[in-house]
């Protein structure tokens, strides 16, 4: 089982969603949040576009993982969201984004929160693996595949050096 499909519940896997910009892709994410895990809507808005601002989390090849590190969360909390349309997202390779995975770490989960965002990069930069995600048809169906996916090698090199 890959490591990420210990925290991404098929609840938490949204495709085709409909966004025109990071801001509102966010805003989705903090409703999606707050409607099945009851966390607050404003708060984890606030803490991606933060994060963001910093920094932008797309690694290239269509693929964004933005990540935060929430005050007072409890468990870690992933979530995959396909946009239906691709978004400027600031990326490397400065192609627009529809793959985005989410993950919210408790603060200050530092260790584990870097291990995930490996993990993360090392999947998504297996064009294979996101061959068979954009041909999901279902959350299940792509839960399932994050599921059976076998964990990549860690030395296997950074997203953007492969895509």
């Amino acid at each position: 089982m890959n490591i990420i499909a210990r925290y991404l519940l098929p609840e938490d896997v949204c495709l085709d969603i409909q966004v025109g910009d990071k801001h509102a892709l966010f805003e989705a994410i903090g409703r999606h949040m707050q409607r099945e895990h009851g966390l607050s809507q404003h708060q984890i808005a606030h803490c991606l576009l933060r994060r963001e601002q910093a920094a932008s989390t797309a690694v290239g090849e269509g693929v964004a993982i933005p990540h935060a590190r929430i005050e007072g969360l409890g468990p870690i909390r992933a979530a995959y969201m396909r946009l239906e349309t691709p978004i400027p997202f600031g990326a490397p390779d400065r192609r627009p984004v529809s793959d985005v995975l989410v993950l919210l770490v408790p603060y200050p989960a530092a260790d584990e929160h870097l291990q995930l965002l490996a993990a993360a990069t090392r999947l998504f930069s297996d064009g294979h693996f996101r061959t068979r995600l954009h041909a999901s048809r279902d959350p299940v169906e792509a839960a399932r595949l994050f599921v059976e996916w076998p964990e990549p090698p860690a030395e296997a090199a950074p997203a953007r050096d492969r895509m």
